[in-house]
């Protein structure tokens, strides 16, 4: 029963979609849990692009990207909720990437991995002028799971999970992010069956 599955905070790890998963959003996906308490959790995919580059992005929030790098950078997918609504995943103040030591920003979660999930406008305007954090990762929209229902569905082998990496979030091309995920559990995503149970 789902109700039995003993309570895990999944907080820092991946969710890995089984392949019986099918979802427009969540089929092949691999979602970053910012957080996870008694009340339900969320998290953000890292492994889904959507057609929107930062460039774009920038100039809709009207601000200028002089980063080459950033700006042809893609704007991902996080979830299906609050899909106008910007989620910012970085590392934590420190050397910017012009070398500047960083300020924290207003609206800013700090994940136990240590990581940190940034909502407010100040981050962008940051990374505008060349400073903000040296590893970032911009998403529309975030992924939710009331009380239990994340559980229920780990219980029903909707999801592997795995304690995340930076490293497949930041330093893995999008394409191989799910291949890579799954080989932190020590195997390869053709042997995955729906019978298959979580990690």
């Amino acid at each position: 029963m789902p109700g039995d599955f003993a309570p895990t905070n999944l907080t820092n790890h991946f969710l890995i979609a089984m392949p019986g998963l099918n979802d427009e959003i969540f089929t092949r996906s691999v979602v970053y849990v910012c957080e996870h308490t008694a009340r339900g959790a969320l998290g953000l995919v890292i492994n889904k692009p959507s057609s929107m580059r930062m460039t774009r992005l920038f100039e809709k929030i009207e601000l200028p990207l002089e980063h080459t790098e950033l700006s042809k950078a893609p704007v991902f997918q996080g979830g299906p909720v609050q899909t106008e609504r910007g989620f910012v995943l970085h590392q934590p103040p420190g050397p910017g990437m012009d070398g500047v030591a960083e300020v924290d920003y207003a609206s800013s979660m700090a994940i136990s991995g240590g990581l940190k999930m940034t909502t407010s406008k100040d981050v962008l305007e940051a990374l505008s002028t060349g400073a903000g954090p040296a590893q970032v990762m911009i998403f529309l929209g975030y992924s939710a799971w009331t009380e239990g229902q994340l559980e229920s569905e780990l219980a029903s082998n909707s999801w592997l999970t795995v304690p995340a990496d930076k490293r497949v979030i930041f330093d893995t091309p999008v394409a191989d992010r799910y291949e890579q995920a799954v080989a932190l559990l020590g195997f390869e995503s053709w042997m995955l069956s729906t019978d298959v149970g979580h990690a």
